[in-house]
């Protein structure tokens, strides 16, 4: 039986909707966390006509105190709670699924998603971002995401 009002204390937005096509890297507009302490994506798949090589596509999540693209570095292993390789998809029919989720603990003002497939990958994906545990517990909100300079 529920008893506590999750929704009100979290902030929802769109880590990342794109198609990707081949080796390309898609990079997800940023997620502020000023005056948040977590941070969940999760990520899944529309349809996947193509996963790519054998070792398909993957996701990468990414951190920087500034919104500028060459400011981003990999996410130490210590700040996430799960693992990247967890995200990868390999199958051409892993069409509209929940692939997993990550959480991110680190201390940067910025963080996105980055998908990046391997050769001949043809796939559409979607990333929602979910903030939690606010400064200040309001309403629920729509983070808008911040594109990077």
């Amino acid at each position: 039986m529920a008893q506590f009002d999750m929704r009100n204390n979290a902030e929802f937005g769109l880590g990342l909707s794109a198609t990707l096509s081949g080796a390309t890297p898609a990079a997800g507009d940023w997620i502020d966390m000023q005056g948040w302490e977590a941070l969940t994506f999760t990520v899944s798949t529309g349809t996947v006509t193509d996963a790519g090589t054998a070792s398909g596509f993957s996701f990468e999540v990414q951190e920087s105190d500034t919104t500028a693209a060459a400011d981003a570095t990999a996410v130490a292993d210590a700040d996430l709670v799960g693992l990247e390789s967890a995200l990868t998809v390999t199958a051409d029919d892993d069409d509209d699924k929940l692939i997993g989720s990550i959480g991110y603990i680190g201390g940067k003002r910025y963080v996105r998603i980055v998908a990046t497939g391997t050769t001949g990958t043809d796939a559409a994906v979607t990333v929602h971002a979910r903030k939690d545990k606010g400064a200040v517990m309001a309403t629920a909100t729509i983070d808008s995401g911040t594109a990077a300079t």
